[in-house]
């Protein structure tokens, strides 16, 4: 089953269970697929004018990649939130948004553990031949792709960084 449906449905069901929360988190998320396909669909339709409507609902919809990207953003607007909520001493309120990013991490493929992460971008880093941090382009396009969805980005970052200012 694609990740869009499946969020769709159990946004339902969440919705008849009074789960608020939930059905609020996934209503969002997909509200944010939506927007994302409504611009797929604004570059589709101005780069192939003439397709026809259905072919063109076709072409807008997401990949589970680009659903997985949203979400991905989606949580990382939610751990911002946490630190301005926690600084701001609303602590109802980071509960609320760490409770989303459960909810939406069950529909992202299994995290890696640190040390499948390390190692991973180990293997990056020495196929890339990266020395120092200007070479941390080139090791974060080669690993990017590995990852996507499988760890968060900024520790992805971090990692890679205290890796290169050690060599």
């Amino acid at each position: 089953m694609e990740i869009k449906q499946q969020i769709q449905d159990n946004a339902k069901e969440f919705l008849k269970s009074g789960d608020n929360v939930a059905s609020d988190a996934l209503r969002m998320v997909l509200a944010a697929i939506i927007s994302k396909e409504k611009e797929k669909g604004y570059k589709v339709s101005k780069d192939k004018p003439d397709l026809k409507e259905e072919n063109l609902i076709k072409e807008s919809e997401l990949t589970n990649d680009e659903v997985i990207n949203t979400l991905s953003s989606e949580i990382k607007k939610r751990k911002d939130a946490i630190v301005l909520y926690e600084k701001g001493n609303r602590p109802e309120l980071a509960d609320k948004e760490k409770r989303e990013i459960e909810i939406l991490q069950k529909y992202l493929p299994e995290q890696l553990s640190e040390v499948e992460l390390k190692k991973i971008i180990e293997e990056s880093i020495n196929k890339t031949g990266a020395k120092e941090m200007k070479d941390m382009g080139k090791v974060m396009a080669d690993l990017m792709p590995k990852v996507k969805g499988k760890a968060d980005s900024s520790e992805i970052s971090k990692i890679v960084k205290e890796i290169l200012s050690g060599k």
